[in-house]
């Protein structure tokens, strides 16, 4: 059986509990699990955990992974959400109707890559109008939402229900 592979990407100021979750939660159940950001540069979380960066976002293509995590922080995400190689990454993702999963304000960079539009999800409540005006339904007081192959979850309160729901959407396959 082909080993699953996941890649998440982030940049400088993610939410240190976004990352570190999602990274061990995938290595636990078998993935293979690269980390992107621009130039391949080891960044540092809000609170000060290291990136450890293995790939560059200019290298990403999406026959490589099966999964991509986009963590929060506001940072983050904003500083992603520029990047037109990450949008044009996670638009192949999703149009090949691969697991794209986003946290807290890393659905940001799926407004920006224009997914969202007529899909049930949920983010931060800080930008739920980021959300709203993209033409997705925003589902506030869910802790996390299954559309399709998009994952979204609001907090890292949620980081459990999130991951549960990454890998069963696996196993569901």
């Amino acid at each position: 059986m082909k080993k699953l592979k996941a890649v998440i990407i982030t940049a400088q100021g993610f939410q240190d509990e976004e990352f570190v979750y999602p990274y061990y939660r995938l290595l636990e159940e078998g993935f293979e699990v690269d980390i992107a950001t621009k130039d391949k540069v080891n960044v540092i979380g809000k609170y000060g955990v290291p990136s450890r960066a293995n790939i560059s976002t200019d290298q990403l293509g999406e026959k490589d992974y099966d999964l991509v995590v986009l963590p929060g922080g506001f940072e983050a995400p904003d500083r992603l959400r520029i990047l037109p190689e990450v949008l044009a990454f996670v638009r192949k993702m999703d149009a090949d109707k691969k697991c794209v999963a986003a946290i807290c304000h890393g659905p940001w960079v799926l407004i920006s890559a224009e997914v969202v539009r007529g899909r049930r999800m949920t983010a931060f409540w800080s930008i739920e109008a980021d959300v709203r005006n993209a033409g997705a339904v925003y589902l506030h007081k869910e802790p996390v939402v299954v559309d399709g192959n998009l994952i979204t979850s609001p907090h890292y309160n949620n980081n459990g229900d999130f991951m549960k729901a990454v890998v069963a959407w696996f196993k569901d396959k």
